[in-house]
Order: structure tokens, then sequence, then C-alpha cells
């Protein structure tokens, strides 16, 4: 089902939805991917839409490392939320730039978003944490080591250097010799384990 913070926007394929013979495969392919996880399905979805959405992106100004990512980005999204999907709706290609225009969107707001001031008064606690919060915290904190522990060897060394190293996808690409490309995607895929593992416990 498409975001209910914005309309439904048209894609590019979307514009002649009527004369397009593949509006029900990939509502199939879409079908599959959330009934079994069809890796298959996932790569014809990914195959017809990253490009797609590349280029939606670099049309609208945005720089071509920053669109790489909002389409790793967009095609999690399709992989972990297919099953929200409803035909009765739109069609695959309206709800994929529909997701595509919400992480842009989201994108700009945090580029746009000051960085806090340690001085602010409004950055102190009003009061210390209560023993259930504090309970609460460190259960979080569990379930939390829990999932990076859970992460296959490859996305836990990335995750590792990007937020504990603080390195960028560059310096990891060339410290661990493995093609840029594949150092984000790992990435995205840890940073969606960690999501799905924490939404799960909860």
């Amino acid at each position: 089902m498409p975001s209910s913070r914005n309309p439904p926007l048209q894609g590019p394929q979307d514009q002649e939805r009527s004369q397009d013979p593949d509006a029900d495969r990939f509502g199939a392919l879409v079908h599959a991917v959330a009934q079994s996880r069809d890796r298959t399905a996932f790569a014809a979805l990914f195959r017809h839409f990253a490009p797609r959405i590349l280029q939606y992106c670099l049309k609208l100004g945005v720089d071509r490392s920053t669109a790489e990512e909002l389409v790793q980005d967009v095609m999690l999204t399709v992989w972990t939320k297919a099953g929200s999907f409803d035909s009765d709706q739109a069609s695959v290609g309206t709800w994929v730039f529909t997701i595509a225009r919400n992480r842009r969107i989201d994108r700009l707001r945090k580029e746009m978003r000051p960085a806090p001031d340690p001085d602010d008064p409004g950055m102190t606690p009003a009061s210390l944490a209560t023993p259930e919060e504090s309970a609460q915290l460190v259960q979080s904190s569990r379930q939390l080591q829990e999932a990076i522990g859970s992460l296959v060897e490859n996305q836990s060394e990335v995750l590792r250097r990007s937020y504990f190293l603080e390195q960028t996808h560059e310096e990891i690409a060339e410290d661990t010799e493995v093609p840029l490309g594949t150092v984000k995607t790992r990435l995205r895929l840890a940073l969606g384990h960690l999501k799905r593992s924490m939404r799960d416990k909860a």
C-alpha cells in the first residue's frame, strides 16, 4: 500500500499503464517476494526498476552517489515491505516511485536539519530515567547487541566500520578491498536486518 504521507506518484512506466502488458507480471513478482521471499522475482524487479529510479533521482538534481544510495534504500524497502503492496490501490510502478519520492523527501529533511547544540538548554534531560525506563533501555541495548551478533560477518564488518570507526563508504571499500557498491549494499542489508530484529522483539 502506498505511504499515507503523500498521494501516489506516477512513475514513468505508469503513464501508459493501460497499454503495459507487464503490469500483471510485476504484481505477481511483488506477490512472490511477499509470500516466499523469492530472490529470482526480486532480481527481476530490481533489474526493471533500479535504473528507472536512478534516472528519476538524477533528474531531480540528486548527485549520482546519493542517487545510488536511494536506489538501494528503495529496493530494500520493496524487499522488506512487499507484503504491504495492494494492487487495488496502485500499480507496482506507482507504489515503487512513491517510495522513491518519500525516501528523497526524508533525505532532504535530514540534510536540512540543523546539528543539535549541546549547550542548548533544551538538550538537557528534564529528569533522570525512572527504574522502569532504565530497565527498558538495558533490554533494548541487549536486543540490539543480539541483532548485531546475528549479522553475517561481511555485513557486521561494514556496520562496525561505518558506525563505530566512523569510516566513509569509500574508506571502507579501500580498507576491505571490496567494491563501493557492495559496501553500500551490505550496509543497507545490515541496517534492514537490525530494524526487523528490533521490531520483531518489541
